[in-house]
């Protein structure tokens, strides 16, 4: 006797949504504010083609194309700020970046389950302090009158030295303690990966004389690989961004020819200066080239690693 045919039934949109009403209800507020805050102010960008005036407002404003992105290229300052926020960015993702997985690894591995906690929490408090707070103790501590790193170098026989005035280590400066302050926070998901790892192996590896080294290189690492490339993608996307608050907090004419970057001209022209279609202009063109970035970072991950965010 032959089998009926099994015939699939698709339920309707409607239907799909009335079941699941709760979880979309539940997802509801995540959405309005992703299209309140991000797509919805897409509207805006135009300005950046535009001479914008707010007594004019958005599409009464006379259009003008590209004239304020060549300006910004055909300016003296442009090329400078650009180089800034590059090795800014470079430098903070290369002693960044590797700082949470190996405190994160040597955590994991620490022989001393009672002080592992201790050391997690030392390193993870750093990340509640406000990053304005954060450059007022960098500035006290730094102070060459009654900073108490100048107070030592002076116990020391050395004189007092102005660091936040001296180019050559304002970079190390910005880089080092941003790592200190985000490395035990950026550990945690780390964390979490390695306690996916099974005990088995590491067990496995113990037994046929595998070193503490050669478990964390064998087993470790590529346990939590996935996650690493994951979020090495995402900060190859933001290279091109910089914590606004703590460089311009940490700004003074004497160190503006490393300090200026992107975030902080853009601040200035357009709050300052009151030049929005300018700066508007210069944030598109910075996004533009993070999203190509990200794109590219995302497409030699795929080939070489075989991991992508798509």
């Amino acid at each position: 006797m032959a089998k009926k045919p099994v015939i699939l039934t698709t339920r309707s949109l409607k239907a799909r949504l009335w079941e699941n009403w709760d979880l979309y209800l539940f997802c509801l507020p995540g959405i309005l504010l992703t299209l309140i805050y991000h797509y919805i102010p897409i509207y805006g960008i135009q300005i950046a083609f535009r001479d914008f005036s707010i007594s004019r407002g958005f599409w009464n404003s006379p259009w003008v194309g590209l004239k304020h992105f060549i300006r910004f290229f055909n300016g003296p300052n442009a090329w400078l700020i650009i180089r800034n926020t590059l090795v800014l960015n470079v430098y903070s993702l290369i002693a960044g970046f590797p700082a949470p997985i190996l405190l994160a690894v040597a955590l994991n591995s620490f022989r001393w389950k009672k002080y592992q906690k201790v050391i997690q929490a030392v390193t993870y408090a750093p990340n509640f302090i406000s990053t304005i707070v954060m450059c007022g103790m960098i500035i006290l501590f730094l102070s060459p009158r009654s900073g108490m790193v100048n107070q030592l170098l002076g116990i020391l026989g050395v004189s007092p030295v102005n660091f936040m005035a001296e180019r050559a280590m304002w970079r190390h400066i910005y880089v080092w303690t941003g790592v200190w302050q985000s490395m035990g926070y950026s550990a945690v998901i780390y964390f979490a990966a390695l306690a996916g790892v099974n005990p088995e192996l590491h067990e496995a590896a113990i037994v046929d004389g595998a070193t503490k080294v050669q478990r964390i290189w064998h087993i470790d690492i590529p346990t939590i690989t996935p996650t690493i490339v994951m979020l090495f993608i995402m900060a190859i996307g933001g290279m091109m961004g910089s914590n606004f608050d703590k460089v311009y907090a940490l700004q003074n004419p004497l160190n503006l020819t490393v300090s200026e970057n992107i975030a902080t001209y853009t601040y200035k022209m357009g709050i300052l200066n009151s030049d929005m279609s300018y700066s508007t202009a210069i944030g598109l063109w910075n996004s533009a080239i993070n999203a190509v970035l990200l794109v590219a970072a995302n497409s030699i991950s795929r080939k070489l690693a075989d991991f992508a965010l798509w």
